[in-house]
């Protein structure tokens, strides 16, 4: 339980942001028996948790292979690791939960339409291969057979039988309700605005007053660089806003989580039936500076997506909306203390934080808790860069 110091509340933890990952944190740390608040600048699962589309990824993307290069590739495989690992969560993440998140692992394909995109994707294949991936190459016939909706150009392509997809409206929640029954409190509207130290504790200012912990977790997305320099510690993190469209209801049709392997594509078929497209495409900024939908950039994605699936083409569109995408210069995750401060502990998987949350809670809670996480966490060093 929390107590109070100076008339202020006196927790074991602070798990700053309340995206999947914070949530999950929260549930893992209350779930030990810790007192823990969450503080989140907006409501719960508002950024990227709740805005992305839901993918479950389990191998290495394509467009940073082809950019980036077989070497980096073999460096990212601790990264690739967290993801697999990650993806048995949840498997039974529903029932431990108590919550039907609507996940649905069916394997994700990588669609080639040009011959000449195959040899990349048979290299990028063995390399999963050797993390222990059991990817496979897809011959025409094959993967028109897994997916007899795609174009008939299809020449190949590969099949990760990992991948899959969730609801992301109802993951972070669903932590965070699990959370609060074993004695979590989370206070949105709360953005963290100062902290300070004073007798072995870390006090947390906020609009709702200071809020005192023995240890802080930083695991807010896109705010991450803003609450790490208040410990002196820079993090590369990049920004981007991109977008994410739905169609209306259609039959079932799409069984997995489909790539391309000639442009920025993303596609997968909800449990309702809508069709949710993206890719990574740009959003762009109004004169008052806001994120908002980039026709150009609509056009362009469902552009390739009608190009893979013709059949498509006259379903209607519902909604377009905008989300935050944050990568860092590797690709890899940002996991572990600040340097010289062991009770500041960061939490962040760039691009693919919704697949990476259920693990990234247990890991967190283990270098709460001081408990072998089961993994080398260096090559996520929050000083590597």
């Amino acid at each position: 339980m929390s107590n109070r110091k100076s008339d202020v509340e006196v927790f074991d933890v602070a798990v700053v942001g309340g995206g999947a990952s914070g949530c999950a944190t929260a549930y893992n740390l209350a779930m030990a028996g810790a007192s823990v608040v969450v503080l989140e600048r907006h409501d719960l699962n508002t950024e990227a948790s709740g805005r992305n589309a839901g993918s479950l990824h389990g191998q290495i993307q394509h467009e940073p292979f082809l950019e980036e290069g077989e070497e980096w590739a073999r460096a990212w495989i601790p990264a690739l690791r967290f993801l697999a690992d990650s993806l048995e969560i949840w498997d039974g993440l529903s029932d431990e939960l108590g919550t039907d998140l609507e996940v649905a692992k069916r394997g994700g394909i990588l669609v080639a339409d040009d011959p000449a995109q195959l040899p990349a994707i048979e290299r990028k294949v063995a390399i999963e291969n050797s993390a222990g991936i059991d990817s496979r190459m897809l011959s025409a016939s094959e993967i028109r057979e897994l997916a007899p909706w795609l174009t008939t150009d299809a020449v190949g392509g590969e099949l990760c039988p990992i991948e899959g997809k969730a609801n992301p409206l109802l993951v972070a929640p669903a932590f965070a309700q699990r959370a609060t029954d074993r004695g979590a409190v989370l206070r949105a509207g709360s953005p963290v605005e100062g902290f300070r130290e004073e007798g072995g504790l870390h006090y947390l200012r906020t609009p709702r007053g200071e809020v005192a912990a023995r240890t802080v977790v930083l695991a807010g997305g896109d705010g991450m660089p803003a609450l790490a320099r208040h410990f002196g510690i820079d993090l590369p993190i990049s920004s981007g806003a991109v977008q994410v469209s739905v169609t209306e209801r259609m039959e079932p049709m799409v069984s997995h989580l489909v790539y391309y392997a000639g442009g920025k594509l993303t596609f997968k078929q909800a449990k309702a039936g809508t069709l949710l497209i993206g890719g990574g495409w740009p959003a762009r900024q109004n004169a008052a500076g806001e994120w908002v939908v980039n026709p150009e950039s609509l056009r362009a994605n469902l552009a390739m997506a009608v190009r893979i699936a013709p059949s498509i083409a006259d379903i209607s569109l519902l909604r377009t909306w905008v989300g935050i995408g944050n990568g860092t210069p590797d690709h890899s995750p940002i996991i572990g203390a600040v340097p010289g401060r062991p009770r500041v502990i960061l939490g962040f998987y760039p691009y693919m934080g919704f697949t990476a949350a259920p693990l990234m809670g247990r890991v967190l809670t283990d270098l709460v808790l001081e408990r072998d996480p089961g993994r080398d966490l260096t090559p996520f060093a929050p000083d590597r860069f």
